[in-house]
C-alpha cells in the first residue's frame, strides 16, 4: 500500500453551522463514492475553511458520518485576495494499493475554479 493525498473542496452559501456540516457531508460523500474509500484505511484528515466560515468545525460532518477513529484536525486557510469565499477545502491521508493517477478529487459547487484541470479530466471520461 501508498499514502496517497486525496483533495476536495466545496463552497457555502452562508456561514452557518448547518450549512458548513452540510456541504462537507456532500463532498466527503463524493470522495468517498468517487474512491472507494474505507475509514480504516484513512490516517488522517486535515479541514480547512477560508476565513469567513467560523460558525462550526467542518470535521463534525466527518465524524457524523461515521469516522470515529480518524485523526481529523481543521484550520483557517490563507485570506489570499481574490480567493473563492466561503470554502471548505479537504486532505485526506488514505492508505491505498491505487496508483496516484487513479486517484479522483472532486471540487464541487463553485470551488471548481480552483482545479478546473480536474473537472476537464472528468467530462472527458
Amino acid at each position: 500500500m501508498k499514502f496517497r493525498g486525496v483533495r476536495g473542496a466545496i463552497t457555502v452559501e452562508e456561514n452557518t453551522a448547518g450549512a458548513i456540516w452540510s456541504a462537507t457531508a456532500e463532498l466527503l460523500q463524493a470522495l468517498i463514492a468517487a474512491n472507494g474509500i474505507e475509514e480504516d484505511d484513512v490516517a488522517s484528515v486535515i479541514f480547512s475553511c477560508t476565513p469567513d466560515l467560523n460558525a462550526a468545525y467542518p470535521a463534525k460532518a466527518a465524524r457524523d458520518l461515521g469516522w470515529r477513529q480518524v485523526a481529523l484536525m481543521g484550520c483557517v486557510e490563507m485570506d489570499v485576495p481574490g480567493g473563492v469565499p466561503r470554502c471548505i477545502r479537504v486532505l485526506i491521508h488514505w492508505n491505498t494499493a491505487k496508483p496516484a493517477g487513479d486517484i479522483r478529487h472532486c471540487f464541487l459547487r463553485g470551488a471548481v475554479v480552483l482545479r478546473p484541470d480536474l473537472i476537464a479530466e472528468k467530462q472527458e471520461e
